[in-house]
């Protein structure tokens, strides 16, 4: 049989041609057409044809709806993240830069499945030797899984058919080539069509597959942007290359919930699960200082307590700057607008710069009240007490509104030690927790009147 031609398909309106060009002849877009086959010029094998029988119509009530058996990968902090574990035939996509210890984190993982599993570890980066010595490295027992070092997605494929592994991992979805397809590997068109493929074999063998992806220097998911749609789980690396603390964050999961955080130490024998995060984002000063105040955020379903630190310093040119790390510069902007209408401090002369300890990213609006009065702390030059923990969404009107999950919130902070909290009164527990007082706002000048109250205790 004649190899399938390929055509070029605008991802913006479908339409085909034969060769490629700048701009789409059907809705005159530029640069969208990419690299597909001409799925008429192979009929009679289609590659994506029915994985399961064809079944009819049925009511919801009629479903049996059942809890798939997970399988777990041996490293806690990764289980979180996934939500319990591996679910057979689930897709998992896991994203990173170079170096952050991807390869490293599922290749310990495979070596605890392999004693209870069947593994695959397609390798094309990486030669065997290479793979052997990192294992040796690690001090991990991999002598179970079995090493594919492969980029044809033929001959992949021919390979997990006859070995029918339980868990395979494909490091990375980049490196793939697909004989159908002239172009590059790791071009569009190639990382789509060796994606699906692969899906198609994890969907139809319930064989779970873990997609090594390279990233941009955007921090985006290399490849097209369908890529995430086809996976059921997203899962990004992030962290420091110089520090040795690393993230797993979640953003798409069909089994379990979004936005779930691991974290992780880097270590001589690979990465280890730190199991009290909330002790690696507080600093310990020696002092009390002006300009920190900690706040309790909360990752999927855990509660973490990060330290906020505030730096407000006059400015020497015409426009002050608004800087922050780990927090959106927009909501910055806003808070101090707020402050100023509301609270009557002012920052205009001031440049205000804003950070997040740890390199953690936040991106729940509970961090405003604790941004405030960071700002307020460093700018009036007070330190707040070195046990209030402080969460709550600030509104442009100046009222302090609740967040979800404040109960959780205030029994991790009296869990590490914290004495007082400052929150919304929405918030306000039924019931006392034992040794936390806790003082409830409802609007931005409150707040600051409060704040002064600790103050001068």
């Amino acid at each position: 049989m004649a190899k399938a031609k390929s055509v070029y398909s605008c991802t913006e309106c479908g339409g085909q041609v034969l060769k490629w060009q700048g701009q789409c002849p059907h809705c005159q877009a530029w640069n969208t057409l990419v690299e597909t086959i001409n799925e008429s010029a192979s009929a009679g094998s289609n590659r994506y044809g029915r994985i399961v029988a064809a079944g009819k119509a049925q009511r919801l009530s009629e479903i049996e709806a059942r809890e798939e058996s997970r399988i777990p990968s041996g490293i806690e902090e990764f289980d979180r993240v996934l939500g319990g574990g591996l679910v057979p035939g689930g897709v998992v996509l896991l994203g990173g830069e170079p170096g952050i210890g991807k390869s490293t984190l599922l290749l310990q993982a495979l070596a605890a499945i392999c004693k209870s599993h069947k593994t695959l570890y397609v390798s094309g980066e990486e030669s065997p030797q290479q793979i052997a010595l990192r294992a040796r490295r690690l001090g991990v027992d991999a002598g179970g899984v079995i090493i594919c070092p492969d980029t044809d997605l033929g001959r992949i494929e021919a390979v997990v058919k006859a070995e029918k592994p339980e868990v395979a991992v494909i490091d990375s979805i980049q490196t793939l080539y697909s004989d159908d397809l002239q172009s590059a590997p790791g071009s569009v068109a190639q990382v789509r069509e060796c994606a699906a493929r692969l899906t198609r074999i994890a969907k139809s063998t319930a064989a779970t597959m873990v997609f090594i992806g390279h990233v941009t220097k955007e921090g985006t998911l290399a490849g097209p942007r369908v890529l995430e749609h086809m996976v059921d789980t997203v899962l990004y690396f992030d962290g420091d290359t110089h520090s040795r603390y690393r993230l797993i964050r979640a953003f798409k999961n069909r089994y379990g919930a979004v936005n779930e955080l691991g974290v992780f130490a880097m270590e001589e024998k690979g990465l280890k699960g730190v199991a009290n995060p909330s002790a690696l984002f507080l600093s310990q000063h020696g002092a009390e200082v002006a300009g920190s105040c900690v706040m309790v955020t909360q990752e999927g379903t855990r509660p973490m307590l990060i330290e906020i630190q505030a730096l407000v310093d006059e400015a020497h040119a015409p426009n002050p700057r608004r800087l922050s790390v780990g927090l959106e510069q927009n909501r910055l902007a806003l808070l101090l607008a707020v402050l100023h209408r509301h609270a009557g401090i002012a920052c205009f002369d001031q440049d205000v710069f804003v950070n997040a300890v740890g390199g953690v990213k936040i991106t729940e609006p509970a961090a405003d009240l604790a941004v405030m009065l960071a700002v307020v702390s460093s700018l009036k030059n007070k330190p707040l007490p070195a046990k209030l923990v402080v969460f709550g969404e600030v509104g442009l009107a100046g009222e302090v509104r609740p967040v979800q999950r404040g109960q959780e919130r205030l029994r991790e902070a009296a869990k590490l030690g914290f004495t007082h909290a400052l929150i919304p009164h929405a918030n306000k527990p039924r019931q006392a927790i034992a040794g936390l007082e806790v003082m409830t706002v409802q609007r931005v000048e409150e707040a600051v009147v409060r704040m002064r109250d600790l103050v001068s205790r």
